[in-house]
């Protein structure tokens, strides 16, 4: 019998999905895309003060070496053979920043981290104007602030005009990148900026930290990124896709320090340790691009959300770049090989979903768990014109007001916590509509479906809430692992590995489970503008702006 399992399952590969919370490695059969095995690791984030949040990059790389060695171990029991593990991809939380020191292989700073849940939105954000929005407000546990002083500094000294960052970028000059926090970290970290006299210092984002490490560190290590990372450092140049000397100088960052960028899908280097010694690491995506890859949103005008804390909006634009007029970021979506195309997204994302969940949780405590929305709200099924907006912190695109605040409204002496649960699922799926929204008005092409993954998908209720509101079925893959999938179908695909096809006809049906639209277009309109004006009560709430404490 598992002679026969073996002979059946062919070629299989592994990814790395390494997130702000958690490590995780999982193996895929190559010819089926069925997850075969798994193992996971939390991780810590340190908040050494306010508005500073760091991970030790050690501990990252650990959990991924602890990863690897215990999923082997698991296959063994399942008496499936790790020899047939042909490729690793990697996928990685994206704008979290490692500098480290290429003789000794040690880190010369904790890593600054991205926001700790994947989902939440631009912390310091320029509108489409041009002009810098600070977020009123935004607690540490969702960004690092410490880099707030440098970017007003440096918004003082853009050349020209105010896109001289964007036009080159796709992205705002903002505390969320790279580029600030590294220029934080050669301003105020003695070890760094004697590294960088000596050359010692490299510098790079999770996935170049762990391939670095992987492929032997002081002994070799290959020093690379991928272009969907490097798109997300604020000194790549996403029309000629390489680093930009001119932002190098505006951020007086030493090219030296930075790796070198490659496509998604090539061999980089082989492990050189571990129960995987000698497998090449061929793939590499940010966690977003990953998951763009994972759903299959290989057309121009394919979208996916990622239901995260906050929720993660990507639309494939093709071999263009579409520049946004209503907030959103330009991103290189993925490059699935070293002579095959560039493909961009448009992405834009909701600050406020899980996290409104969890909000009503702890903060009210009208649920003892997450699940038990569903349940409170499928008892009322409505909202009972009960609407809330959850702009804890401001409102992010396509407004860019932190002057919102979040308001409850539309109350009566009928309203109950089921109803204010149903509203709470019903914000997130509204909020999702305006960025899609955005994402039309930019690029013109509406969408037939939209594609869904991230822990929130589990909740039936809010898949179908989405459906009516955006009046477009929704459509949720059978196997949630759509990050993880995407890391290792570009690993597999990799020239000198070509276990993994990406020709359509050859990618294995995946199972879908598919929401559509239950209610007439008129109804879906007027509960759409109806938030609209919600909305609108909440903006220009805080008259003043308090602040950020605890940040010298």
């Amino acid at each position: 019998m598992a002679a026969a399992k073996k002979a059946v399952l062919g070629p299989l590969v592994g990814a790395v999905d390494q997130g702000t919370s958690s490590t995780r490695f999982l193996v895929f059969n190559s010819k089926t895309a069925e997850l075969l095995s798994h193992h996971q690791v939390e991780i810590k984030q340190e908040f050494p003060r306010e508005g500073w949040v760091e991970q030790d990059p050690k501990e990252i790389l650990q959990s991924v070496y602890e990863c690897i060695e215990k999923t082997c171990e698991k296959l063994g029991q399942l008496n499936i053979d790790i020899s047939n593990i042909k490729a690793i991809g990697v996928s990685n939380q994206r704008e979290t920043t490692v500098v480290w020191d290429k003789l000794t292989g040690e880190p010369l700073y904790n890593a600054l981290a991205a926001p700790v849940s994947p989902g939440s939105s631009v912390p310091v954000a320029v509108a489409p104007s041009g002009s810098s929005v600070p977020a009123a407000g935004t607690s540490s546990v969702w960004l690092d602030l410490r880099t707030q002083s440098t970017v007003e500094n440096l918004s003082k000294r853009i050349p020209g005009n105010n896109n001289f960052v964007k036009s080159k970028t796709g992205l705002p000059l903002s505390t969320y990148f790279s580029a600030v926090k590294l220029r934080w970290l050669l301003d105020n970290v003695r070890k760094v900026q004697k590294a960088v006299e000596e050359n010692r210092a490299l510098f790079g984002t999770i996935d170049s930290w762990l391939i670095w490490s992987l492929t032997g560190g002081v002994n070799g290590g290959v020093h690379c990124t991928d272009v969907t990372n490097a798109s997300r450092t604020m000194l790549f140049n996403i029309h000629s896709l390489e680093w930009d000397k001119e932002l190098c100088e505006f951020f007086e960052i030493p090219m030296e320090i930075l790796p070198n960028v490659r496509s998604s899908s090539e061999i980089y280097g082989l492990m050189k340790a571990g129960a995987l010694e000698g497998v090449p690491i061929s793939g590499c995506l940010g966690d977003q691009s990953a998951a763009l890859v994972g759903q299959m949103c290989f057309q121009d005008g394919q979208a996916k959300n990622t239901y995260g804390t906050g929720c993660f909006l990507l639309c494939n634009t093709g071999h263009k770049c579409v520049f946004s007029e209503h907030g959103l970021l330009t991103t290189v979506a993925y490059k699935l090989g070293r002579d095959k195309p560039v493909y961009y997204a448009l992405e834009g994302s909701v600050a406020i979903a899980g996290a409104v969940i969890r909000w009503l949780r702890d903060n009210l405590g009208i649920i003892k768990s997450s699940e038990e929305i569903e349940k409170l709200a499928k008892e009322v099924g409505t909202s009972y014109g009960c609407y809330f907006v959850p702009a804890f912190s401001g409102l992010y695109a396509p407004y860019w007001e932190p002057s919102a605040r979040g308001i409850i409204c539309g109350l009566t002496q009928f309203t109950n916590k089921c109803h204010i649960a149903f509203a709470a699922l019903e914000a997130v799926c509204f909020q999702t509509r305006e960025i899609l929204d955005a994402m039309n008005r930019d690029c013109g092409i509406p969408l037939s479906h939209l594609q869904v993954d991230g822990g929130m998908t589990s909740n039936k209720i809010l898949m179908q809430l989405q459906a009516d509101i955006l009046y477009i079925p929704v459509v949720k893959p059978s196997m949630p692992e759509t990050t993880a999938l995407g890391a290792a179908m570009a690993a597999g695909a990799a020239e000198g590995v070509g276990v993994w096809s990406l020709e359509p006809e050859d990618l294995s049906a995946v199972t879908m489970e598919r929401f559509e639209p239950q209610i007439n277009a008129e109804e879906s309109e007027i509960r759409y503008s109806t938030w609209k004006k919600a909305v609108m009560k909440s903006i220009g709430w805080v008259t003043t702006q308090s602040p950020e404490s605890g940040i010298p």
